[in-house]
């Protein structure tokens, strides 16, 4: 039987559910983070260590300004309003991405929220922010290069952003698509992937629960038979 220690989730949907309901996209990220707030409390109720969460690709620069500005203030907001909280539940909170690019408010926030969580243990949180799966691929290689070191799959790893970190046992993607869209391409080798219909915002803990317990029954080979 399989026990999840490692979710990955890439929340899509958030934009196409407030459109259905005659709502701005921004309404739809909104309901979108009160999602994410349910997963991660039932997460820590199952007991799983580490939860990776696709937040803002780097592709996501492409849509329109307003939108980008929202995703961040809400970041921010969320952070400067609940971080006592955050803090109190034992949630340890970790951005992985390139952090260059984003507001000077945010990454002071960050820096805030990384370092006042860091000893905390009961469940990791990676927000994947400005984040690129083949730019930390090639920002790995070069390291290496500069390093002079071998090139192996242990030297690559220890240069990605999820140094440290184990790989995702399950990944799940809401709102009905099905490709991974440039999220943890290396570290997925191995992933059991879930593609579910229902978008972000009506994503819930009994479509989780479908998820991990159909997770236990899989038979996970690695290459072996």
């Amino acid at each position: 039987m399989n026990i999840a220690n490692h979710v990955a989730i890439i929340m899509d949907g958030n934009g196409r559910w407030a459109l259905n309901r005659g709502k701005s996209r921004n309404y739809g990220h909104q309901h979108g983070l009160s999602t994410i707030e349910k997963i991660v409390n039932y997460s820590i109720k199952k007991k799983i260590s580490y939860l990776t969460l696709f937040t803002f690709s780097s592709e996501n620069w492409n849509r329109p300004r307003n939108e980008v500005a929202f995703l961040f203030k809400l970041l921010e907001k969320y952070f400067k309003k609940n971080l006592l909280k955050v803090i109190k539940s034992g949630i340890k909170v970790k951005i992985i991405g390139n952090k260059s690019k984003l507001t000077k408010n945010l990454k002071k926030i960050i820096k805030l929220v990384e370092n006042k969580t860091k000893i905390n243990k009961k469940i990791s949180i990676q927000l994947a922010l400005n984040y690129g799966s083949k730019n930390e691929i090639i920002n790995s290689f070069k390291i290496v290069n500069k390093k002079k070191q071998r090139i192996t799959n242990k030297n690559l790893e220890k240069n990605l952003y999820t140094s440290g970190l184990p790989n995702p046992d399950i990944l799940i993607r809401t709102g009905g698509q099905k490709r991974l869209s440039n999220f943890l391409l290396w570290q997925m080798a191995y992933t059991e992937i879930f593609f579910i219909n229902k978008m972000w915002p009506e994503f819930n803990n009994n479509d989780f629960q479908k998820i991990l317990n159909k997770f236990k029954k899989i038979k996970r080979n690695f290459g072996k038979i």
